[in-house]
């Protein structure tokens, strides 16, 4: 057995009760939280002891949807301005020159930022797997780094010559996307409390996939009690789309597929109507908001207050790094905090003409980073600091130049002040990040790595 300490931070437990202690305490025994609590009840020993005082230890955030690969292609310069489906038309042919290893390092990439931003659980969707690219180069570079991995089979069925959106040469038959798909969930697919590896199945999007597929992934899906993903309503292209090939839109196209129910969790969902709000709550479905993602595609904002408000499942997801062109999981808080003010003020909210209602705060930003994305996710182990769940969590100390003047509230001072590398990262009781360094892979060597393959792709 293996026991961690940590004491004397100001730990805020994100659980129902939403308890913060400002002089708290966690012990942790083979991975899982044993107590939470003040620091003065906790016990004295442990194999090792982490004195937090002037830190502030948060549950590890939850990113709910990734692109990994695209660590690969940020800031490429004719995709800069352009909306989203022009963006993938111009990425398109340089991700048709990804390589196994190409996978493998953009992937410890990712994580080894979202670890630094305070994340400890990420799902990656990958959908494209040219050159002999598999989903197994992805889990096996994710278990050196440490961070909980939720990895998709994704795909892509329906190419230019078909009617879709990504060239022919990226997309594969029916039928070997869910022989892939079968294979994947058998062997890596853990469905135990505190696991590591999960597997959901995440056709593209409706402008890249054939009907077929979709009933087909969903049914495999629910055979083997893995999980459903997919991009949806993201831009009003896409709902045109919908509306001249299928003679619907996004959302009643999805249900009509048989796609939507608790197991099932939609990226971006930024065109919805309020029926298509009450179809997600009724039916249990999740939402994926990324909010710099649709900031930088100029796709627009989800309706976060109202899916809240209807019961919605939302967490939170730094989208792929080619349209966020980051994977920072606390400055994707910040911007969920600020995008939902700025919708607001758009939509004519108003503090003074219904004094019951209040803007989004930064603590229910933290909630959609932690135990939003749980849910989303289908997990009741993560999220929060309570006793029997994973000892998840990130510590940030607030002696440094970000936070100075930011006494009264620790919390959200993490929020909005400008966000920072946080200082420790902890998954199942194993220290990840330890004074703001990696200890899992070597950085410097990555970095290197990394930036060869991206100079190869953009090269051609």
């Amino acid at each position: 057995m293996t026991t961690l300490l940590v004491r004397n931070a100001y730990v805020a437990t994100m659980d129902d009760e939403r308890r913060e202690l400002p002089e708290g305490a966690l012990f942790v025994r083979d991975g899982l939280l044993e107590t939470v609590g003040p620091a003065k009840e906790a016990p004295r020993l442990a194999d090792q002891i982490l004195d937090l005082s002037g830190y502030v230890v948060l549950p590890g955030l939850i990113n709910t949807h990734h692109h990994f690969y695209q660590t690969l292609t940020r800031a490429v310069r004719p995709a800069q301005d352009a909306n989203l489906f022009n963006w993938l038309k111009t990425l398109y042919p340089i991700w048709a020159r990804l390589t196994p290893e190409d996978i493998r390092v953009s992937t410890q990439t990712a994580l080894a930022e979202l670890a630094l931003s305070g994340c400890t659980t990420a799902f990656d969707h990958l959908y494209l797997y040219p050159n002999g690219a598999t989903l197994d180069d992805e889990i096996a570079a994710a278990r050196e780094v440490g961070v909980r991995l939720h990895a998709s089979r994704g795909s892509m069925s329906l190419g230019e010559s078909a009617g879709g959106l990504p060239p022919d040469q990226l997309v594969e038959s029916d039928e070997s996307i869910l022989r892939d798909s079968r294979r994947v969930i058998e062997a890596y697919h853990d469905k135990n409390r505190g696991s590591n590896t999960q597997i959901a199945l995440a056709p593209c999007s409706p402008f890249s996939v054939t009907p077929e597929l979709m009933r087909e992934s969903a049914a495999l899906a629910r055979g083997y009690g893995v999980r459903l993903h997919t991009h949806l309503a993201e831009t009003e292209d896409e709902e045109e789309f919908c509306l001249q090939k299928v003679g619907r839109r996004p959302v009643d196209y999805m249900e009509h597929l048989g796609w939507v129910g608790p197991d099932v969790w939609f990226a971006h969902a930024v065109y919805v109507r309020d029926s298509e709000i009450d179809i997600f709550a009724r039916h249990g479905c999740g939402v994926a908001h990324c909010p710099t993602s649709n900031m930088r595609l100029a796709s627009g904002i989800a309706p976060v207050r109202e899916y809240r408000a209807a019961g919605v499942k939302v967490g939170l997801g730094v989208d792929g790094s080619a349209s966020n062109d980051g994977s920072h999981m606390l400055a994707e808080v910040r911007q969920a905090l600020l995008l939902a003010r700025v919708r607001d003020g758009i939509t004519g909210f108003s503090l003074s003409a219904d004094p019951g209602r209040q803007l989004l705060t930064a603590r229910d930003a933290l909630w959609l980073a932690t135990r939003g994305g749980a849910s989303v996710l289908g997990r009741d182990d993560i999220g929060s600091l309570e006793p029997g769940k994973c000892a998840d969590f990130f510590a940030v100390n607030l002696n440094r130049p970000e936070y100075a003047g930011a006494l009264s509230d620790p919390v959200s001072a993490l929020v909005l002040c400008q966000a920072a590398s946080v200082d420790y990262t902890v998954v199942g009781g194993r220290i990840i990040v330890e004074r703001g360094r990696l200890t899992t892979v070597e950085l410097g060597r990555l970095i290197e790595s990394h930036n060869q393959a991206a100079r190869r792709l953009l090269a051609g």
